[in-house]
């Protein structure tokens, strides 16, 4: 123990210093130090590093990362708190309450906020004042001088070109958060078009009707409109005749939500593959989170179709069709609608309007379809106004059909959702056949620019006045002919996984959007789906081709994710086996076909009884250049590694796998006790043990049953073994399947899985029950296979070694990869 060195100062009130005490309390410390080096002949050596700073600590005085810790004890019961690893080595290191470091960390921050909005306010002016001297600079008759605006990230750019051929002289001024940074350059005019790396941001001084009238309600907001919709079915009922204009409200809403679900389903599908695809920067949760709301502008439109029906007697009673009316409808839309949208447009775009409506629509550079509907709520009041002027027109001259108006707002649902889909299709052969075309009609290229170039291609689906006013793209035509000659993605790893419930098909990438961005979870709208759920499973049982899922990326590899259309339930059923492990097998040999470097199985892809953990195909074809790779090393480190450092005992239980052998040969030969609940388990784990820590494998017996606080389990843990754990165990699955939370008073760990680092992109939907940003170990096992070029295969039945376990881990955090944290309520006693 460390002695007290701590001396009571004299008392102002004595005659003299009392120096022979000090100097033999000095002399105590130095017998104490001279002591305590003898002790520890090799003492702790750290690298000098800075003090700690307020707020929450980063680094330790040792230089090793803060971690935290719980306080257990009667004064302080549990409230956290940053400490060390080393904390114990006897040296000085971090220690710190977590709530001094967050409150510390929020002061500074509202600080630093306070600063940063007296220098907005500066830079503001200066960059007001700027622009008057340009705007008179702007307004050059002859048409040379152009000044364009750029977001990016933190700021803007204000760049003003002089175009002179292919090159060009001009200026950028760069409008930061705490400067503006002007300088010339010169450049050419290829390059400026390629000026498209910005990030787009929301919204920065929110106006008026910003947020929509329901979105306090939340998942609620369905009911402004269900008064209506139950008043029109009273109506369908009851009146004779039926004003069907009125009945058939409902049901065309709930055919554009089917109708821009398709088109989400179609887009991400085909952008997962590459064929056609226009733009390859990846999309994120925060879009995915930002465009969640893309039904909110077909409830606007239904509340004011119900209401316009109700007040205008013109609207009562509509004919199914009139040809003079559709006529009209199309002639006022291609007229007044495409001109007055294109200024409308040109004006969203000043900086006043952009900073404060539009700019939330160009938050997402990556389009997907549902992004063409993501405005402010009085953006959609000014579309409304415009896109009403064809219906009004036909009510008031009494042209108007349920055709007239259901088929133009399908018309533009449709060219919308055409033009954010990323992906080109529309045939080179119609502008071919009638030329004229181009002008009339937009294509997914032309308008993808306008979201990478910001100041071109106003157009709402007509690029005439682009042409007519000199805002079109001189690259649209060379992005529309490169879009439609791309071909498929090269891939470089592959993760082959399966459908695990009926339910399942709406949780994938290209199923529903949102529902995807969060770990699966049955819900309540899953019933309503029963209909599409059965034609989902009757469609698996007769196409059996394997599809595309998902597409990432990670640093120069190129990730995918393919999906067989079968159940956990169908992989049981012994008859299915044969039929199950062709299309695994002709999976694995279309991998090796398309130059695929590694192919991960994932989930009961790789079961021991199905293919021997993925062997049987290597034994096949000993000539294909792919490797298969099951992931079970990387499973076991990480269930390893993710038990608590103080572990001395943990107990097993479950269906014993390849995984499960591992992990208990690996514990036993670092000295941690495995503990089986039946003797058929410990005789299967006592031959993979060597038989040098054979003692640390134990019968459990239900005297040493309630000292034991973690347990690892696998698949076919019953009740019964969840109810013999004490209150407080920590279960972690081993596992690629979540436990069943039987038990409310124990803590249930997610199956083996990893945080991705940021440099993996299009990370946009959660992977089976995995939380956010996770990635499960057999897949992040094939990615990690890839990287360190490893030449062989890794499944089969052979033995795993300790150091194999100790290899990939060392990879996995090389690369970026961070093991998820236990629930931080766990206390190890």
């Amino acid at each position: 123990m460390r002695q007290d060195y701590s001396y009571s100062q004299p008392s102002s009130s004595s005659d003299s210093l009392d120096i022979t005490s000090l100097l033999e309390a000095e002399a105590q410390i130095y017998a104490d130090e001279t002591d305590s080096s003898n002790r520890n002949a090799m003492p702790v050596q750290y690298p000098r590093q800075p003090e700690a700073d307020d707020g929450i600590p980063t680094t330790c005085y040792c230089g090793a990362q803060p971690v935290l810790g719980c306080s257990y004890t009667p004064k302080d019961p549990y409230i956290r708190y940053f400490t060390c690893d080393n904390a114990d080595d006897g040296d000085c290191h971090i220690w710190k309450w977590w709530e001094v470091a967050v409150m510390e960390e929020m002061r500074e921050f509202q600080r630093q906020l306070s600063d940063l909005k007296k220098t907005v306010d500066e830079s503001e002016q200066k960059h007001l004042n700027l622009e008057k001297t340009l705007s008179v600079i702007n307004e050059d008759p002859c048409g040379k001088y152009r000044m364009e605006e750029y977001m990016f990230g933190p700021g803007r750019a204000l760049i003003g070109k002089w175009a002179g051929g292919k090159i060009g002289v001009g200026f950028v001024i760069l409008h930061l958060p705490n400067s503006l940074i002007p300088f010339y350059i010169t450049y050419s005019s290829a390059v400026t078009k390629n000026w498209s790396t910005y990030d787009g941001i929301m919204a920065t001084k929110p106006g008026i009707l910003t947020d929509w009238p329901w979105t306090p309600l939340g998942n609620f907001k369905y009911i402004v409109i269900a008064p209506w919709a139950v008043h029109s079915t009273y109506k369908f009922v009851t009146d004779d005749p039926v004003d069907l204009g009125y009945s058939l409200v409902l049901p065309f809403l709930l055919f554009r939500i089917l109708h821009n679900q398709v088109w989400i389903s179609l887009s991400r599908y085909y952008t997962t593959k590459g064929k056609r695809r226009i733009l390859d920067k990846g999309i994120d949760f925060n879009q995915v989170d930002r465009e969640t709301n893309w039904d909110d502008q077909i409830l606007f439109n239904g509340l004011l179709f119900y209401i316009g029906i109700m007040l205008l007697p013109q609207a009562k009673q509509l004919p199914w069709w009139r040809t003079d009316g559709v006529l009209m409808a199309a002639m006022l839309h291609a007229g007044p609608v495409e001109f007055l949208y294109y200024w409308l447009h040109k004006a969203l775009h000043h900086h006043f309007l952009y900073s404060r409506y539009h700019s939330h629509h160009h938050s997402s550079i990556v389009t997907e379809p549902i992004t063409s509907v993501i405005h402010p709520f009085a953006e959609h009041i000014a579309y409304f106004i415009l896109f009403a002027i064809p219906l009004l027109t036909t009510l008031l001259t009494k042209t108007a059909s349920i055709a007239s108006f259901s088929g133009y707002v399908i018309y533009i649902d449709f060219m919308n959702n055409m033009g954010h889909c990323n992906f080109e299709l529309v045939p080179k052969r119609l502008f071919h056949l009638f030329p004229p075309l181009k002008y009339l009609c937009y294509t997914p290229s032309f308008h993808s620019l306008h979201h990478t170039q910001f100041r071109t291609n106003y157009s709402l689906f007509m690029p005439l006045y682009d042409y007519i006013y000199g805002t079109m793209d001189e690259t649209s035509d060379t992005l529309y002919e490169k879009s439609l000659e791309r071909g498929e993605d090269r891939v470089d790893v592959v993760h082959l996984t399966h459908l695990t419930t009926p339910e399942s098909i709406y949780h994938l990438r290209i199923g529903l959007a949102s529902f995807a961005s969060y770990p699966f979870s049955y819900r309540w709208f899953m019933r309503l789906l029963w209909p599409f759920t059965s034609l989902s499973m009757l469609f698996t049982l007769f196409y059996a081709s394997l599809f595309v899922s998902e597409r990432n990326s990670f640093g120069k590899l190129n990730l995918q994710s393919w999906i067989i259309p079968r159940y956990n339930l169908q992989y049981l059923l012994k008859w299915r086996k044969d039929a199950i492990n062709n299309m695994i097998e002709k999976a694995i040999l279309e991998a090796n076909e398309k130059g695929v470097k590694v192919l991960s199985l994932g989930l009961m892809n790789q079961g021991e009884e199905l293919n021997r953990n993925g062997e049987v195909y290597i034994h096949k074809h000993p000539e294909m250049k792919v490797r298969v790779v099951d992931g079970s090393r990387l499973t076991a480190a990480v269930v390893i590694n993710s038990l608590p450092k103080s572990t001395t005992k943990i107990v097993m239980t479950g269906n014993l796998t390849k995984v499960a052998y591992t992990i208990a040969s690996a514990l036993c030969q670092r000295g941690v006790e495995v503990l089986t609940l039946l003797p058929e388990e410990y005789e299967k784990l006592s031959s993979f043990v060597p038989k040098e820590c054979r003692d640390r494998l134990i019968l459990l017996t239900s005297e040493t049953l309630a000292s034991n606080k973690v347990w690892l389990m696998g698949e076919g843990t019953t009740r019964e073994e969840q109810e013999m754990a004490t209150k407080g165990t920590l279960f972690i699955p081993f596992s690629q399947f979540p436990l069943k939370q039987l038990r409310r008073d124990c803590i249930y760990h997610t199956p083996p899985a990893l945080i991705i680092p940021k440099s993996l992109v299009n990370i946009h939907s959660c992977e089976n029950w995995l939380p956010r940003k996770a990635m499960s170990a057999t897949r992040v096992a094939g990615i990690l296979h890839a990287l360190e070029g490893w030449e062989t295969h890794e499944c089969g039945t052979s033995n795993i070694l300790l150091s194999d376990l100790d290899q990939v881990w060392e990879a996995c955090l090389s690369h970026g990869f961070q093991p998820l944290l236990l629930p931080h309520h766990f206390q190890y006693p």
